[in-house]
């Protein structure tokens, strides 16, 4: 179980017992609050009672910009507000958090693949910051700059609820570039080092802007056919075209255009001949009318001892 900081507490968003986070809220009462009544309303308004036509948080607003205020200078004045802020945080929050404004509560949604510790550090969330004075457009800037971050939604539930909805970039390749492993989002995104083996069984694609072509590979794959499970890894090679690495270590060079037509050709040539099974290290169908392929060291030795053996045609010589 992850252990959070004392302060608040964080919950992943339910499908039952809550209110789900897309349904809509009646906006009426809100809507007289931030643009007034209407005009036949205006005009009953001097029997309302003062007290009613007060903005409702005014009072609470006012009381915490005042005593933010006097706090604040009292602590300059002491010398004391560095220690303040490291106990207790920004003095406005402080405040915030004493008449009950605090951050108690913490909602994420959308997270499969983060953990909820994660996303609070992402977002410098800590039981020190209050919801009354909490940036919820910052806060969703700072979330959006996690490359596994699709996209955040932020929202304040007062008094003490903040309620965070991602959207997380699926896991789509693992990309070597410089010696080094990336797990890529389908847009060519590093999300993170390669370091979980859940992505073992990722497709695998190798050279610089490899990422960002991963769809052209994952076609290829499709492409292959029944070879398609024989394949393990892509290499773009001067960005323009790729190098198929088989299973048994063979490497297939396809062509820059046509490439689907060359593996319907490897894929013959397999039915037909067993070429994979051959003593081969590389096969070259770039060219449309021919298949170059060499030769491992020990069959093409063989096969040069086999043409010395055999008897040459032309003058003087028997055939």
């Amino acid at each position: 179980m992850t252990a959070y900081p004392a302060g608040f507490a964080v919950a992943r968003a339910a499908s039952g017992g809550r209110r789900p986070l897309s349904s809509p809220v009646k906006p009426t009462s809100r809507i007289r609050r931030l643009f007034g009544a209407s005009r036949g309303v205006r005009r009953r308004s001097a029997g309302v009672p003062l007290e009613q036509r007060i903005p409702r948080f005014l009072g609470t607003g006012l009381t915490l910009a005042f005593f933010s205020a006097v706090l604040g200078y009292g602590l300059w004045q002491g010398g004391h507000i560095d220690g303040f802020i490291r106990e207790h945080g920004e003095p406005h929050h402080a405040l915030a958090r004493a008449v009950g404004l605090g951050l108690e509560q913490v909602t994420i949604s959308g997270i499969s693949q983060l953990r909820e510790s994660e996303v609070l550090a992402a977002g410098g969330i800590t039981p020190r910051l209050s919801l009354a004075f909490l940036d919820v457009s910052e806060l969703r800037e700072r979330l959006e700059r996690v490359p596994m971050i699709k996209s955040a939604a932020v929202r304040k539930l007062y008094p003490n609820e903040l309620v965070i909805t991602l959207t997380e970039r699926e896991a789509h390749a693992i990309w070597q570039n410089n010696g080094e492993l990336f797990v890529i989002a389908a847009d060519g995104t590093v999300i993170d080092l390669m370091q979980d083996e859940r992505y073992l069984g990722l497709p695998f694609v190798v050279g610089e802007g490899a990422n960002t072509r991963s769809k052209d590979y994952l076609a290829l794959l499709e492409a292959a056919g029944p070879l398609k499970q024989r394949i393990r890894a892509g290499t773009l090679v001067s960005g323009r075209r790729w190098t198929l690495k088989m299973d048994n270590g063979m490497d297939v060079r396809l062509p820059e255009i046509g490439a689907a037509d060359a593996l319907a050709r490897l894929v013959k040539l397999e039915n037909e001949q067993k070429i994979l099974e051959k003593d081969v290290l590389a096969i070259d169908l770039r060219m449309a009318d021919r298949v170059v392929v060499r030769l491992t060291e020990e069959a093409a030795l063989a096969r040069a001892e086999a043409l010395k053996k055999k008897p040459m045609r032309g003058k003087g010589v028997d055939t």
